[in-house]
């Protein structure tokens, strides 16, 4: 028989898409007064795999990625998606949001984002939202899974993750 224990604090990822690069300073400061500082954030990535959000959000688009100092609870990542869902509403105009916003956490042996979508993969958190198993990391890197988004199984984003994981780690030892 397992023994129920406590989860491991995770390292707390937000990963901002948007056309208007200036905007991402209000959103990060916004993420900032909720979660902390970020200690490691991406270079400017172009989000080239799919026009999905381009009616919406214009083109085109680039991804950055933020990870934070501070270590979360893994049961806060539905309120965390609620929260950036809120924010998104707050950068919108004319009912067309201006950025989206992904949150998601980073464990020594995975990397999971959060959703309001529904699928065969994704396991039911709470308030609608879903947990999915975006990458797991296995023989010294990130790997994708079937279902894994484009961008998030390409090598900038996998090879910052890595970075992540690296800082990650030293944290625990700390």
């Amino acid at each position: 028989m397992s023994a129920p224990c406590e989860s491991k604090p995770a390292k707390l990822i937000i990963g901002c898409f948007t056309k208007d690069k200036d905007i991402l300073g209000d959103v990060a400061l916004k993420l900032s007064e909720s979660f902390g500082p970020p200690d490691v954030i991406s270079r400017w990535l172009p989000f080239e795999y799919t026009d999905y959000y381009a009616s919406e959000m214009g083109s085109p688009l680039f991804r950055r990625l933020m990870s934070f100092r501070e270590l979360i609870q893994q049961d806060a990542l539905a309120d965390i998606k609620l929260f950036t869902n809120n924010l998104e509403g707050r950068f919108s105009t004319q009912g067309k949001r201006l950025v989206n916003i992904d949150p998601g956490y980073l464990l020594a042996e995975r990397f999971v984002l959060a959703t309001g979508k529904n699928y065969a993969h994704r396991i039911y958190l709470r308030t609608g939202i879903y947990a999915d198993l975006t990458l797991i990391y296995h023989k010294g890197r990130f790997h994708p899974l079937d279902w894994t988004y484009p961008d998030y199984a390409g090598e900038a984003i996998t090879r910052f993750l890595g970075s992540v994981r690296d800082r990650y780690l030293y944290q625990g030892r700390q």
